[in-house]
Order: C-alpha cells, then sequence, then structure tokens
C-alpha cells in the first residue's frame, strides 16, 4: 500500500468536499417517510464520489464534518448524516480494494436494520429489505469485480459502470445507515410498519436515481482530477481488487 500523503492541494479538496456537501443538503430531492419536513438532498449523490476520490478514512471525515455542519445550519437530519458517512465508507473501501470491509459493513447494518427490536422489517413487514439484498448481492458478485477494474479504464462508459454499480451498492448502504437511526427514534411501532410498506418499493427508485447522478458526476470529475493530484485521491494501490 502507497503512503498517504497530505499535500495543501489534497487538503484543500477535501475541504471543498466537505462545504459542497454541506451546502447541497440544502437541494431536498425526496422527503424522509417518518420525519416531517425532512428530506433526502442532492448531498446523497456527492457521498459515494467523497469516498472514492478522498479514500474511505478522509472521505468518510468528509462527509461526517460535512454532515454535521449541514446538522447544525438545518438543512440536513440526524439519519442523513449518519446515511452519508456510511456510504463514503463503503465506497472508499470497494475502491481501495478492500472489498471484505464494505462487505461486513452492509451485512452488519443490514442485521442490525432487519432485526431490529420488535420494530425492525424482518418482523413487521420483511418485503421492505429486498433491495437491500439485492445491493448485498451485487457487492458480493463478479458484477462488483468487474466494476472496480473499470476505474482503471480510460474509456467514459466503462468509468460510468465503475461509478454506477460502486455508487449504487453504497448508498444502500447508507440509506440502511439512516433508516437504522431512524428505527432509534422509538416511534410506535404502527408509524414504523407503514414506513415500511410506503417505501418499499420507493427507496429503491431514489437509491437508483441516487446512484445515477452520482455516476454522472463522478465520471466527470474522476477523469478531470486523477491526472493532477497524488495520493489522497485515489490514494491506494489497488493490486488486489477484491479478498
Amino acid at each position: 500500500m502507497t503512503a498517504i500523503r497530505l499535500t495543501a492541494k489534497n487538503v484543500a479538496t477535501a475541504a471543498t468536499f466537505t462545504a459542497l456537501y454541506a451546502v447541497l443538503g440544502f437541494v431536498p430531492f425526496s422527503p424522509i417517510i417518518g420525519i416531517p419536513g425532512k428530506a433526502i438532498t442532492a448531498a446523497a449523490m456527492i457521498a459515494p464520489i467523497l469516498g472514492i476520490l478522498l479514500g474511505p478514512y478522509v472521505g468518510t471525515l468528509s462527509a461526517l464534518m460535512g454532515g454535521v455542519l449541514g446538522l447544525f445550519l438545518g438543512s440536513l437530519s440526524p439519519p442523513s448524516v449518519y446515511a452519508g458517512a456510511a456510504t463514503a465508507l463503503c465506497s472508499g473501501t470497494i475502491y481501495g480494494g478492500k472489498r471484505l470491509i464494505a462487505v461486513v459493513l452492509y451485512v452488519f447494518l443490514f442485521l442490525a436494520l432487519a432485526f431490529y427490536p420488535s420494530i425492525g422489517p424482518a418482523w413487521l413487514f420483511p418485503t421492505y429489505t429486498w433491495f437491500q439484498i439485492v445491493g448485498l448481492t451485487i457487492l458480493i458478485s463478479p458484477a462488483q469485480v468487474s466494476a472496480v477494474n473499470s476505474f482503471e479504464s480510460e474509456n467514459t462508459s466503462r468509468l460510468f459502470f465503475a461509478f454506477s454499480m460502486t455508487s449504487l451498492v453504497s448508498t444502500v448502504a447508507g440509506q440502511i445507515a439512516g433508516t437504522l437511526v431512524f428505527e432509534t427514534y422509538q416511534l410506535p411501532e404502527a408509524t414504523y410498519l407503514g414506513t415500511w410498506i410506503g417505501t418499499a418499493f420507493w427507496y429503491p427508485v431514489e437509491r437508483t436515481i441516487i446512484a445515477l447522478g452520482s455516476a454522472l458526476i463522478g465520471t466527470a470529475l474522476f477523469k478531470a482530477l486523477k491526472p493532477s493530484f497524488s495520493p489522497i485521491l485515489f490514494h491506494l494501490t489497488r493490486s488486489e481488487k477484491h479478498p
């Protein structure tokens, strides 16, 4: 593994993404069912990019700091803060060739959400978890390996594929994390049942749109920034593409 050097340019880039993440928190994308007045925002499209461009550690920190800033500014909710950090961590570990870490993180979050005592969807409405299972299937499949390998390509279509697959898995992991935080609110059981039923076929559409938006932005940024940035961006030697 190569050493990570924090140059002034790289630190400035990380700070810029942190600020951008907080600002995009003011752009609503989809309402959060069960939390009136709060919405999933355009910041969700940036979270997977942070992990890929800045690495799992700096990327997660950038998403977390941007999320906390957005929380204080009133643009983000607590579930969104954790969702962004989990998304960046997942995409960063996938891109960095540490897919096993991403799998462990994903499975842990999924089981904690699904089997949360009495109100988890596994007890109330198991169908809710179908797309989260799809995400895990993609993560452990050869398709994700192919996507990671495609980050090495100069071909725009292959890069878009790489970002689409990685962003989709990561943003679903973030959705799981954010929903897990929502479960800790300890609202009436009927509220959670209604949420699982009402969003079981909406959040997959929402996450797919987020992933495609992230892929469009990420592909352009990746091609523009890769030639001029050192280790913190594109931070790991990825000779081992998968565990």
